[in-house]
């Protein structure tokens, strides 16, 4: 038996071909999101904690980063 397509089968397989990359893209690219700043935020905490910055500059930075 022929399958046939009319129009809302090249819809429907157009959207299959498109949301199968996007889902897996978005599953490898989304759990990261918003770890930048969080991990840049434990970077300045291992800074000040090793004495690398002072007490005014952390807070600055920290105020900055936390926006």
């Amino acid at each position: 038996m022929m399958w046939e397509i009319d129009g809302f089968g090249y819809l429907w397989m157009l959207l299959v071909w498109i949301a199968i990359p996007a889902a897996v893209i978005w599953g490898l690219r989304g759990p990261h999101r918003g770890q930048s700043k969080n991990r840049a935020i434990e970077i300045l905490n291992e800074r000040f904690a090793r004495g690398e910055v002072d007490r005014s500059e952390y807070e600055s930075r920290r105020a900055e980063l936390t926006r």
